[in-house]
């Protein structure tokens, strides 16, 4: 098969490593051509995956109308963040079969990658042949060869095959589902709730009567009830969020170490402000920048989401790490 993955940031070079050496012809494209050009020679992503090396039959291109059309017959991936689904998408044309990576709402429009691939590709104009692929997994895991499983998810069910075909192998398993709304409000709003955990965690580290283990437990549970009830007003279906993007990167965003917006946690329990915070990561934690959107999309459709509503706060500067925890833990009593 061939395919085009836009993006080389971390996740999209460990994806196109894991295809190429599955035996399919893969370019890479980046938008830095001094960055590709480096990648090209040292076949490494020194500012991503530096230790990982490159398959020889990676190839390596800053062309991206070249890595398009590479893919015409073939498969597209978009590995850029949010923010630059919709102008990468527009970019394709309409018959290419696509997948995103990304996970979040959009800024501005609130809409899931979904709803804007609906809005660019309306029925009539073209096939709309697209999907995103998620679920718990670390860039760096998936380089290194560690099994992992994602889930492919798209109303086109010859699409999420593709995306076994391309990428299913004796370390990266790819299940398919036909629920894009549901795989994608869980890597959404799991960022949100990772931040969240993160600041428990922070706290419990500095203080003995600060929350503790219990307290991640009772936040990670009840965060996936928030990310339930966002789903199902969204059109989602409940059995999605049991699975590898919902439960599964949840858990997995929420408390492994490698994850950024648990990261971001942390340093705000620490006392940090949240430009530094973001200057130390140096890297992009999408929690931090979906958050209001999450909790706008949850006021417009009449859904509460009580952590997400202190998250948002905490990093706009309205409360400190202890008063948001202080805040849901004052929360009336009600039925589970």
């Amino acid at each position: 098969m061939k395919i085009s993955v836009l993006g080389a940031g971390a996740w999209g070079t460990a994806l196109a490593m894991q295809a190429a050496g599955a035996g399919h012809q893969v370019t890479l494209w980046g938008r830095d051509a001094a960055a590709v050009e480096q990648m090209s020679a040292s076949r490494r992503n020194a500012a991503y995956l530096p230790d990982s090396e490159l398959p020889a039959s990676l190839a390596l291109t800053a062309d991206r109308a070249q890595a398009i059309a590479h893919a015409a017959d073939g498969l597209t991936i978009i590995a850029t963040p949010m923010s630059g689904l919709r102008e990468t998408l527009a970019a394709l044309p309409s018959t290419q079969r696509v997948l995103w990576l990304c996970k979040g709402f959009e800024a501005g429009t609130g809409r899931l990658g979904h709803e804007i691939a609906r809005e660019l590709r309306p029925a009539g104009q073209g096939a709309v042949q697209v999907g995103v692929l998620s679920g718990p997994s670390f860039a760096q895991e998936v380089a290194a060869g560690r099994p992992t499983a994602l889930v492919a998810a798209s109303e086109d069910a010859a699409l999420a095959q593709a995306a076994v075909e391309a990428f299913h192998g004796d370390r990266l398993r790819v299940y398919t589902s036909n629920d894009p709304a549901g795989v994608e409000v869980g890597g959404a709003v799991k960022n949100v709730l990772a931040i969240a955990v993160g600041v428990c965690d922070g706290l419990s580290a500095v203080a003995p009567d600060a929350p503790g283990l219990n307290a991640r437990a009772a936040l990670i549970t009840r965060g996936l009830a928030e990310m339930l009830r966002l789903g199902l007003a969204l059109g989602a279906r409940a059995e999605t969020f049991m699975g590898l993007s919902g439960l599964g990167d949840l858990v997995l965003t929420a408390t492994g170490d490698l994850s950024r917006n648990r990261r971001v946690g942390l340093m705000l329990a620490q006392g940090l402000a949240l430009p530094q915070i973001l200057q130390q990561l140096g890297h992009v934690a999408e929690g931090v920048y979906s958050a209001p959107t999450v909790l706008a999309r949850a006021r417009d459709a009449g859904v509460e989401m009580p952590i997400t509503e202190a998250m948002v706060a905490l990093l706009q500067g309205r409360l400190r790490a202890a008063e948001a925890v202080e805040l849901l833990m004052g929360r009336d009593a009600r039925a589970e």
